[in-house]
């Protein structure tokens, strides 16, 4: 299993917000933003913070899909 953010950068792009605007609003750094640009792992405060920032669910920002569709 994998964890995707597609939904979190489509949530930016649906809210005009570039990714630097959200390190700023979330109070996290860029290299959250890089990992989770990679798919990598963060912990769940970042999570939080994210949610918080932009006032939405955990679902809205990422996913678990299996590994055969983690680059689809």
């Amino acid at each position: 299993m994998a964890v995707s953010y597609k939904r979190l950068w489509k949530l930016l792009i649906d809210r005009d917000m570039k990714k630097k605007d959200l390190c700023a609003q979330a109070g996290i750094s860029s290299a959250s933003i890089t990992k989770m640009g990679k798919n990598g792992h963060v912990t769940t405060e970042i999570l939080l913070k994210i949610c918080t920032a932009l006032d939405c669910r955990i679902e809205d920002i990422m996913e678990i899909v299996p590994d055969d569709k983690e680059n689809t």
